[in-house]
């Protein structure tokens, strides 16, 4: 894979930048747009490093300079919702005595249904003060029309809401690109959202999805979603054969005039840097120390672009 070639041709082919942006209640400066001058807390979607046990994790993501993990616990992640109660304390304990903390807990709650372990993974979280999780996926049947489909939607976000306010955390919905992704488009979860307090129902904001889906029309998008921000993502991507492939967080289209924006209206809540463009696998040596060098790389590049 000859990375550095697609991407200086991509540099030399794109600049986008982010160019939007009022006031954000919550994470953004509450009276009027205050620069932000201090850093952010850096977290590092651990998803890559899923296999790993936790003391393990802990100590690959301290050397990668980060401040804590954006965790998985769901099918497939760190930990099984089945066993939040009894691991995610383990877990969080491990990072812990490396100075860590956990940001943002990624599960796949899309219901309260007692099969998902909602109720027992989100008082875990709480007790141990993770203040965020990020929602599950949508997905639309493009042969039903769509509207009902939003509708039916919004009742299990409002039984979410409901049950994260009464716990003291707060649900947040990541943005995907996407045909059959709901909030692809930004517009039809934000509608949804109207019915809610910012302080109840957030965006785990994807950047590089919002610019996949957006193209030239991102800006609005960004201007629409920034008063519910509860944490930003940060990824890239490059274009080739007219598709979007992920890349280097440095090398992509999503570039330092974001975090400019960012800072410029007083953004100050986490970050996540999701590293996605590897398949090497961690619980192999040598896969463990390509992914390792990855995303120091890329967490180097995070931080140089909030100096």
């Amino acid at each position: 894979m000859s990375i550095s070639r697609r991407t200086l041709l991509q540099s030399a082919l794109t600049a986008a930048a982010v160019k939007t942006a009022s006031q954000v209640t919550s994470l953004f400066a509450q009276n009027g747009a205050v620069p932000i001058t201090r850093h952010p807390k850096f977290a590092i979607f651990s998803k890559h490093f899923i296999g790993l046990p936790y003391d393990r994790l802990a100590e690959v993501v301290s050397g990668c300079g980060a401040d804590g993990i954006e965790a998985p616990i769901r099918p497939g992640g760190h930990i099984e919702p089945a066993k939040a109660q009894e691991e995610l304390p383990k877990l969080a304990e491990a990072l812990k005595k490396h100075g860590l903390e956990i940001t943002q807990v990624t599960s796949a709650l899309v219901d309260t249904s007692p099969q998902s372990h909602a109720e027992s993974l989100l008082r875990t979280a709480k007790s141990l003060g993770i203040e965020r999780y990020r929602l599950g996926f949508f997905k639309y049947d493009l042969r039903r029309p769509l509207w009902p489909q939003l509708d039916e939607i919004k009742a299990r976000l409002k039984d979410l809401v409901v049950m994260s306010k009464e716990i003291g955390v707060l649900p947040c919905f990541q943005n995907h690109s996407g045909a059959g992704y709901v909030g692809a488009a930004i517009w039809d979860v934000a509608l949804m959202m109207r019915d809610f307090p910012a302080d109840q129902l957030a965006w785990s904001f994807d950047i590089m999805h919002a610019t996949i889906e957006g193209n030239l029309s991102w800006p609005a998008e960004v201007a629409l979603v920034k008063e519910r921000i509860g944490i930003a993502y940060f990824k890239n991507f490059i274009w080739e054969n007219k598709r979007p492939q992920p890349s280097p967080l440095g090398d992509g289209i999503i570039g330092k005039p974001y975090v400019d924006m960012l800072r410029k209206e007083g953004y100050s809540g986490p970050v996540s840097l999701h590293v996605e463009y590897l398949r090497a696998k961690p619980t192999d040596s040598e896969g463990l120390a390509t992914l390792v060098e990855a995303t120091k790389r890329d967490m180097e590049v995070l931080k140089s672009w909030w100096e």
